[in-house]
Formats: C-alpha cells, structure tokens, sequence
C-alpha cells in the first residue's frame, strides 16, 4: 500500500514540463463522455453508484452489478458539432469489461480557392474504439485500465494512434466517501497528420473526491484535473508591456496569481438526490470559465447543470454546459439493462 501511495503522489510530478499548450492532438477524448457528467462539470470521477456513463471517464468504477447494462449519450456544440458514445458491460471470472465506440463529427465545411470559387466540401470527424476493464482488489480498492484506437480525419490530413488510461478507486466501507486516482490518454500517436508534425496525446493527471451526507439527499465533490502541468493558464509568450497614454504609467504584462494558477485545476460538482427516481446537479469550472468568459458579460461561462430521471426500465440523463456567450452544449443519455427487459 505505501509503494502505491508513493507513485500516486509521484506520478504527477514525473509528468510535468512533458506537455506544452498547444500541443496535443485529440483533444475530444477530454470532452464529457456522458450526460451524467456534463450536468457535473465534466468532473464526476469518484461517484461509485452503478452509472456506466461515468465508468467510460473513470474504467475502475466498473463493478459486477453494471453487468449487461448498455450506455448511449448524444451531444450538440454550436455550428453542428455533435459527438456520441455507445458501450455495453460484460463481467466474467477475470474481472468486468466495457467495451465501447466514441466519435466527434465537426460537420461540413465548404472549400473554395484563393479567390473564392467553390470547390466542394468536405467534412471532419474523430472516434476512439476500445474497450475498458475494472477489477475489484477487496471490499475497498478497485483498479481499471483502459485502451482505445483512436484516429482522426480532417480534410485531407489523417492522424491515429492509441490511448489508454489507467485509475485506482477508494471506497469507504459506508459507502458514502469515495476517491479516485485517473491517468488519462496515456499513450503513442503512430501516424500524425504530416512528416513536420510533432502533436501528442493529451495526458490528463487526475484525481478526485466525493462525499455523499449521511442524514440529506447531497453529494458533494471535487475534481483536480491536469496534475501533470504546473501551468495550465495560457499567457501570451509574445505580450510586452504597454504605457498609459494618458499617464504615462506602465501597463505590466498580465501574470495571473498564485490563487488564479491553483484554482485553474480544479471543478466542484453538487448532486441534490431528491429521490430515487429524480436527481439534479451541478458544476463549475474554473478554468473553463476564464477561458471562454467574455469579460463584460461572463454571464454562466464556466457553469453546468442536468437531471436525471429513472424510469421502469431506462434511466434518462441531461446536462447543459454553458461555455459562452457563443452558445453552449446539450447531452443527454440513454442507459437500461438487458435484464430489465427480459420476460419474468
């Protein structure tokens, strides 16, 4: 146990200084996977309740009882940009499997020459394809890995490769605590877009807590993303001071502070589990919310919110993440089991 403490509090650190902003390529495997965790932030990696929408985030919240149970999201971005998943779980003597397919399609796009003739179109799209794997160490400790194909097509340039993730889940014998240790998109890109090219996967470090109240219907939660990068903060490399024109004073380069670098990693999610049958949550992300906010109207940028609704046979999810004043996006999921359709 404390040779795994180590490499979880060490892990991070070996990965610093690897990855550049910039830099990476198939950014669509850091999207939400579902509509559970869009409604949360992107952020909801230590929920251990049987939902396989998060297992496709988190491969050690797989777990026996997900058995024969099948997951489909579906979400839309501004301009036509939509993205889904489809997964099944299997569990056998060796352990739970999940295999699963994710695709990121951006559309059509018109193509024209240098001075404007139509020449067509052409469109652009992603997918993983893959499978996940979860197994339970004892009565408190789960481990998951997962390993995906990954390509991308856009416009005349391909790139693909694979990427795996691998976690480590904690869970308090009431149930009620849970935390996690995520290494996402982990791996090797093995064709990039051209010779000159020079992208990387883009490694996310993770880790994440949640508490369910012992007598009231919420669970609160935290999410540390990008643990394997100091900064994640975007400054302009290029800025140089600029001088008041009224007072001569000099306007220093922007620096965010301390406080700003440490609070870009992290989100907080809230579920209100008003029933059985009815919950509702919510996120915010700080980095998302200074990143895409417009600074005089910042307005929900950054916020989340859904629902979910469980049926006889089904459970319906839906999220909505506000990015900007540009529009935000809507999932919204599909899960049931294979046993709730069978004939008594």
């Amino acid at each position: 146990m404390s040779k795994l403490i180590t490499f979880v509090f060490l892990f991070p650190l070996l990965c610093f200084g690897q990855y550049q902003l910039g830099t990476t390529n198939f950014q669509f495997l850091n999207a939400s996977s579902s509509a559970r965790n869009a409604g949360a932030g992107n952020g909801l990696i230590s929920v251990y309740d049987n939902d396989l929408g998060l297992a496709l985030d988190n491969p050690a919240l797989l777990n026996e009882q997900m058995d024969g149970q099948v997951h489909y999201s579906y979400g839309k971005y501004p301009a036509g940009i939509h993205f889904g998943n489809v997964n099944y779980v299997l569990h056998s003597k060796i352990g739970t499997f999940a295999p699963s397919i994710r695709y990121f399609s951006y559309g059509q796009f018109v193509e024209t020459d240098e001075i404007g003739n139509d020449l067509g179109t052409f469109s652009g799209g992603e997918y993983a394809v893959g499978t996940s794997y979860a197994r339970k160490i004892n009565d408190v400790v789960s481990i998951g890995a997962s390993l995906s194909i990954v390509g991308s097509q856009l416009y005349r340039y391909n790139s693909f490769g694979f990427a795996g993730s691998f976690s480590g889940l904690l869970v308090h014998p009431n149930k009620l605590l849970c935390a996690t240790f995520l290494v996402k998109n982990a791996g090797i890109i093995l064709k990039d877009y051209s010779s000159s090219s020079q992208s990387k996967l883009p490694l996310d470090v993770q880790a994440g807590l949640s508490y369910k109240l012992k007598h009231a219907p919420f669970r609160f939660g935290f999410q540390a993303h990008q643990l394997n990068q100091l900064q994640n903060y975007y400054t302009d490399p290029f800025a140089q001071a600029t001088y008041d024109p009224l007072t001569g004073d000099t306007i220093p380069v922007f620096s965010p502070s301390i406080g700003k670098k440490i609070a870009n990693h992290f989100n907080f999610q809230m579920e209100l589990i008003a029933s059985k049958s009815f919950q509702l949550r919510g996120g915010f992300n700080f980095m998302r919310r200074e990143q895409m906010k417009v600074t005089e109207h910042p307005g929900l940028a950054g916020f989340s919110m859904g629902m979910s609704l469980k049926l006889k046979k089904f459970n319906l999810d839906y999220g909505v993440q506000f990015y900007s004043k540009a529009g935000s996006i809507h999932s919204i999921g599909l899960s049931s089991s294979i046993q709730n359709w069978k004939k008594n």
